[in-house]
């Protein structure tokens, strides 16, 4: 099983969705993996809340303290972590922690990449250019960590029609139900090699 840290910034939706996904066992079957930490680089992020009420342990790593491999290196060896999952997490990741995990630090970009992507590009800030552009789908794309913000490789993209008629929120909330739908089973995939290993 394949101990998962994952970080975030702020309410945590996708957070839980990937705990319940992990940590419940419906068919009695062993999950693939296991969230053992939630880092968070703000204190008042309502994922934190979240993740206690589940029972995962959490941990608030400031910017500064990211920035040291001093702090978080040994944090992510306490809790055996092996992946990391960012899901919602602002701060660019750091160079040293793309290398101590290759291949195996993930994102969720609430666009289409290669589309909206880049520095100041998460959030709102990727559903108004959306809505700017006109664009008529919008949709999610998981891919590898690089030191390139959100220039890492694909893992996969969902789409969702948008009409003229829709709001920024509009355009929000259809990107954010691809997100509660297909993150988790995503994650599954990309972990699932590394248990049959």
């Amino acid at each position: 099983m394949v101990k998962l840290a994952v970080f975030i910034s702020g309410s945590g939706s996708n957070c839980e969705q990937l705990i319940r996904h992990f940590n419940t066992n419906p068919e009695g079957k062993e999950n693939v993996a296991q969230v053992a930490l939630v880092v968070s680089n703000r204190s008042d992020a309502y994922g934190l809340v979240r993740a206690e009420r589940l029972g995962v342990p959490t941990v608030v790593v400031r910017k500064a303290e990211l920035a040291q491999p001093e702090v978080v290196l040994p944090l992510l060896q306490q809790y055996g972590i092996q992946f990391i999952v960012l899901a919602g997490f602002l701060p660019l990741v750091p160079d040293y922690l793309i290398e101590a995990f290759p291949r195996r630090i993930i994102n969720l970009h609430p666009a289409l990449l290669p589309k909206f992507g880049g520095k100041g590009m998460w959030g709102h800030h990727v559903h108004e250019a959306v809505k700017a552009a006109g664009e008529t789908e919008t949709g999610m794309t998981v891919h590898y960590v690089t030191p390139v913000c959100d220039g890492g490789e694909i893992i996969a993209q969902f789409r969702v029609a948008l009409s003229p008629d829709d709001s920024v929120d509009d355009i929000a909330e259809k990107e954010h139900q691809l997100e509660m739908q297909y993150y988790p089973a995503v994650v599954e995939q990309v972990l699932r090699p590394l248990v049959e290993d």
